[in-house]
């Protein structure tokens, strides 16, 4: 979720500004920079259960599902960003720009929101398709049980849609994840 103001800097400020405010996110898009904003509590929610299931369901293989602390940069479009979660099958790779930002995740996780919701679909995802390693991008819905998986296929993304009482198929990872698991909330009857 971004907030403006956005600032224009070098990669090298960008760097200096995330190590000196380590409670505050940023993104980077060719030296155009901006804090990413908190959101509610479902959208915290969601992305732990996604990343929660998907590690569970990959123990055991060479796969790691990582949280919304760890930055990717796509260095052929000079953007960096903190997805919702990662999930890396193999060695975890950097960016020669960026020793903390990885360049490898197998699949992406983005929990749309008001805010997020054009650039996750959109410009975001553009920069996202330029990572070779990408085979899945995932976008849980903030509206209803609805979660769309793009798949790498060849040499096109294909859209694939699940919704409540299914599993989404994480090909990518050899696995599934129960829609419902994902936006299950103990606070919420």
């Amino acid at each position: 979720m971004s907030a403006e103001p956005r600032f224009q800097r070098s990669y090298a400020a960008y760097l200096a500004l995330e190590a000196s405010m380590p409670e505050v996110r940023h993104e980077d898009l060719r030296g155009e920079m901006w804090a990413m904003a908190g959101g509610p509590p479902q959208h915290a929610l969601y992305a732990t259960n996604f990343s929660r299931l998907a590690g569970l369901a990959l123990q055991g293989r060479p796969c790691a599902a990582y949280g919304a602390d760890l930055r990717v940069r796509i260095d052929v479009t000079d953007r960096t960003t903190y997805p919702d979660g990662i999930v890396i099958c193999g060695p975890r790779e950097v960016s020669t720009v960026d020793a903390n930002a990885v360049v490898n995740p197998t699949l992406i996780l983005e929990v749309a929101s008001e805010a997020t919701e054009a650039d996750d679909r959109g410009e975001k995802f553009a920069h996202y398709r330029h990572l070779t390693s990408l085979q899945e991008y995932v976008i849980v819905s903030h509206r209803q049980r609805r979660i769309e998986v793009y798949r790498r296929e060849a040499q096109a993304w294909a859209l694939r849609e699940y919704r409540a009482a299914t599993e989404v198929e994480l090909a990518s990872l050899g696995t599934h994840v129960a829609v419902n698991g994902v936006y299950d909330d103990p606070n919420v009857p």
